[in-house]
């Protein structure tokens, strides 16, 4: 496989490191273990995925079999190739930081095409989503970590906790900031396009 190994991939390869399995059975692990909130995964891409690792020769079919009525099932092992593989991405995503571009760091960027007052009602909007949000993730993680689950097994969940509540405390901030005339866009009234000036709902 020339290109670096998609999340998908790296979660099938994770998958297959605990041993042998057919890809519904890694849609279940992959689900009771929440991986999902940390790669997005749909059922076609999945296999997908599979068979793409397989063409590389980093995963390879073991067995298939049927059982009834239900589609035939390919049981599927990690390659030492594949195990390989999944180390040193792992390794380079753990050390070497991506620039990534967030739809949020977008409409911030281009904040001031929108009166202080509308961005100031919008963000509240945010605060209210994002501490839903922050609930959500809190009881899923705490919900696991009753059932007995490692700690080191829902680390990304902590970052994504934390991540969010950082998301949570910037976006409070910063419509305090507006809604005290702290922060302002005055500067651009002389240059502002008339048709920037009025509210967008």
């Amino acid at each position: 496989m020339s290109r670096p190994l998609t999340p998908l991939a790296l979660t099938v390869l994770r998958m297959l490191c605990d041993g042998p399995m057919h890809p519904y059975e890694m849609q279940q692990r992959i689900r009771d273990h929440a991986y999902d909130q940390a790669v997005k995964i749909t059922h076609g891409a999945l296999y997908h995925s599979v068979e793409r690792l397989a063409g590389a020769g980093l995963i390879e079919p073991l067995e298939t079999s049927r059982e009834g009525r239900r589609p035939e099932r390919t049981v599927y092992a990690v390659t030492t190739a594949g195990r390989d593989a999944a180390h040193i991405r792992l390794a380079e995503l753990l050390a070497r930081p991506t620039e990534e571009f967030p739809l949020y760091g977008t409409a911030l960027a281009f904040i001031n095409l929108l009166p202080e007052t509308e961005v100031a009602r919008q963000l509240r909007h945010r605060a209210v989503a994002l501490e839903a949000l922050l609930a959500g993730h809190q009881t899923a993680h705490d919900a696991l970590l009753k059932t007995g689950l490692e700690r080191y097994k829902l680390i990304d969940q902590e970052w994504l906790i934390n991540r969010v509540r950082a998301e949570l405390d910037f976006t409070r901030s910063l419509a305090d900031d507006l809604d005290t005339g702290r922060l302002t866009w005055k500067d651009d009234d002389a240059t502002r396009p008339a048709n920037m000036t009025g509210s967008i709902s």
